[in-house]
């Protein structure tokens, strides 16, 4: 029987320089050899267990980094300075000019971005289409095509695609399938199921404290190697390596990540039925009406939840707008981006997150412009924050009240 992902986490144990129950923090950019060989060594990825530059590596990003590892069911991992900087550097380690990218068209708003707006400068093509029909990827596949790309819970959609199926699809094609799973750490473990890749902004849920930003890339010791390759890696050659001090203040928050997950995802399903049975049109994979609620229910580690994540469609951006004021004036909240924070985080995903994907792309992929993304947080009465809830949009919904 495998490992339960949070227990991952869990026995893991690094000691200090002298003891300490948290690892010592490298605070170098560079460090010594003892001999000029063993420097020569180490640029040519010769020598384990050598520290080069920091650029390259510190000790306090491997700890992370093998903790990740663990978490992801992956042979490695590295960290960056940036979720988008994990995405971007695995994109342009794996596609030269001419391949061709199959992804979701229902992605973070900076990787859909990116994808559209910046690879054809590099002679690189992308399909969008949607990742929850396994034929459109079929069809969207050409002979140049080199990867298979898409979110374990697509931002702000939620939709959740059939890791397995998707999986045979790549394999069949000789293809790299590449899975950012920010949305829900521990809740999937893609990698069991078939993802080649997996990418993380550990900004969100894995920090939990929105006082950093950094990723993740986990997947293949190969693979993760060419990333730090001082010739061609381009963790290395873009400069998007996570600073120490950032990788140990991560760290020490992973180790409650399995607690916060249950509380995100229990406060969340809470909200989600409740709105349901109040007639409002909810989106969360933990509701039966929801179209991959069985899909998620196949791949995910059971005691961790549905995830912290729902939408809530309010129809027009006034609505949305004006319930996102009210709840912050009434301290439900903040009006803010990202996610994974100790107090609810909500925004207005078309105008917001998703900004970068054209009106007319947002409605044929069925983006309202009235959804809310609620990043739901760790309320210990959640009750509470429902009738604090009900009582804000009531007095949008009667503006003489106000």
């Amino acid at each position: 029987m495998s490992q339960h992902p949070a227990s991952s986490i869990q026995d893991l144990q690094f000691f200090g320089e002298f003891g300490g129950v948290n690892p010592s923090i490298s605070d170098s950019s560079t460090y010594t050899f003892l001999t000029a060989k063993g420097m020569h060594d180490t640029f040519e990825g010769n020598s384990e267990g050598c520290f080069l530059y920091s650029r390259h590596s510190s000790p306090s990003n491997l700890y992370l980094s093998s903790a990740l590892a663990k978490m992801e069911n992956t042979e490695d991992a590295t960290v960056f300075s940036s979720g988008i900087g994990a995405i971007t550097s695995t994109i342009l380690q794996i596609c030269r000019q001419g391949d061709h990218i199959v992804a979701s068209r229902t992605i973070y708003g900076g990787t859909y971005a990116f994808l559209k707006n910046v690879l054809h400068k590099f002679g690189i093509s992308v399909s969008f289409v949607d990742f929850t029909k396994c034929q459109n990827i079929k069809e969207a596949i050409n002979e140049h095509t080199k990867m298979l790309y898409c979110e374990s819970m697509s931002n702000p959609l939620l939709e959740v695609p059939d890791f397995s199926s998707i999986s045979e699809i790549s394999k069949h094609a000789n293809l790299q399938f590449v899975v950012d799973n920010t949305f829900t750490p521990l809740i999937f473990q893609p990698s069991k199921f078939g993802a080649d890749i997996v990418v993380h902004s550990l900004t969100k849920f894995i920090n939990g404290s929105s006082d950093a930003v950094a990723g993740a890339v986990c997947s293949t010791k190969e693979f993760v190697d060419s990333l730090k390759d001082v010739n061609n890696g381009l963790a290395m050659l873009l400069g998007q390596t996570l600073d120490s001090l950032s990788s140990a203040s991560i760290l020490k928050n992973l180790r409650t990540l399995p607690i916060r997950i249950k509380q995100h995802s229990q406060n969340a399903s809470y909200l989600a039925k409740e709105f349901q049975k109040l007639g409002y049109k909810v989106t969360y994979p933990g509701l039966f009406s929801h179209a991959q609620h069985q899909t998620m229910k196949k791949y995910m580690t059971r005691d961790m939840g549905f995830g912290g994540i729902l939408g809530i469609d309010f129809k027009t951006i006034e609505k949305a707008n004006a319930v996102m004021e009210m709840m912050q004036h009434k301290n439900l909240g903040y009006l803010a981006v990202s996610l994974g924070f100790y107090k609810t985080l909500f925004s207005a995903s078309g105008t917001s997150t998703s900004s970068e994907i054209s009106e007319e792309e947002q409605k044929i992929m069925g983006l309202s412009p009235g959804l809310v993304r609620f990043s739901v947080g760790l309320d210990h009465d959640i009750e509470s924050t429902l009738q604090k809830m009900l009582c804000v949009i009531d007095l949008i919904s009667e503006p003489e009240l106000l």
